[in-house]
This record gives structure tokens, C-alpha cells and sequence, in this order.
């Protein structure tokens, strides 16, 4: 990586990726984020320290292709849930029968 920003506006983005919110990080970042002011809402925003952290040391990300949830949000959690039961190997069978039994409102 080379950079990192929270949240930017579409138009203002430098790039197509987004952070999907898993980390492994080095202990440094406690120190990043010790002196980390608020940023976007009103929050120490994990990412600022990540940022700062790149200005001392690699930070390496994994590109993958894949359906993200934003299970920040009701919907999203209820999209993920669904997904992940249908692929499940022990209950995606059945849950998708009764899924399909059920009458939309």
C-alpha cells in the first residue's frame, strides 16, 4: 500500500479499492494511534493511524475479488446471513427450500 484514506467521497477516491476491515498490524500502531487526533466522525479512525504507520514501515494489503457486506448496516447484515446460509454445507439446502416457500409481501 501506499496510501490509505477513510471514507472518501467517490469523486475525491485515489483508487477502486476499498478496506474490508481485517488486519494483521505491527504493535507500532498502538504508538500511531496514541497521537491520532479525531477524524472523520468525530473518531480516532483506525485508518489515520495506518496512514501514519506507512510513513515508517511497509504496510502490505491482499487484493481479492468478492461480494463485500456492509454489515454495518440492518440490510447488509441480513444480505450476508442469507448468503452464507445458502453456501452452508449442513443447512443451504434446506434454507434455500424454505426460502423459496416463503410469500413476498
Amino acid at each position: 500500500m501506499t496510501s490509505i484514506v477513510e471514507k472518501p467521497r467517490p469523486e475525491e477516491a485515489p483508487s477502486n479499492l476499498a478496506v474490508v476491515g481485517r488486519y494483521i498490524l505491527t504493535p507500532r500502531i498502538f504508538d500511531k494511534l496514541l497521537n491520532t487526533t479525531a477524524g472523520a466522525g468525530g473518531e480516532i479512525q483506525l485508518t489515520d493511524g495506518i496512514a501514519a504507520l506507512l510513513q515508517e514501515e511497509p504496510v502490505l494489503a491482499l487484493p481479492f475479488r468478492g461480494v463485500r457486506y456492509d454489515c454495518g448496516s440492518k440490510l447488509g447484515y441480513l444480505k450476508a446471513t442469507v448468503s452464507y446460509g445458502l453456501k452452508h454445507h449442513e443447512v443451504g439446502e434446506g434454507f434455500a427450500e424454505y426460502l423459496s416457500g416463503l410469500s413476498l409481501r
